[in-house]
């Protein structure tokens, strides 16, 4: 790849390097609410997030005492695809718990 020789001159070969940028990242934040329990949020930060359960507690009393808990940091579809589970479980359970995303 250095300089090849054809026929009497002398080219150097050009390397393209392109890199590819990393994707751009987003918090997945969790918001308190009134109704939703604290063992339904450790559940959701253990099963969707893969948050141990002491993790997962000390997420919980985040979003219990100041209104809001980071879960993670995630590309667009991981973090979109999180959120939906979220809200897709508790609606079934017939929870009103909020998942939202931003950017990092």
């Amino acid at each position: 790849m250095g300089k090849e020789k054809i026929a009497g001159e002398v080219r150097t070969a050009e390397e393209s390097r392109t890199r590819t940028a990393p994707p751009p990242l987003f918090r997945v934040l969790m918001h308190n609410d009134d109704y939703t329990t604290m063992e339904f949020v450790v559940q959701m930060l253990e099963s969707v997030f893969h948050k141990s359960p002491q993790e997962a507690s000390t997420i919980m009393l985040n979003i219990h005492f100041k209104g809001i808990g980071l879960c993670g940091t995630f590309p667009f579809e991981i973090a979109e695809t999180k959120v939906a589970r979220v809200h897709s479980l508790a609606r079934k359970e017939g929870f009103p718990l909020k998942c939202s995303m931003e950017e990092a």
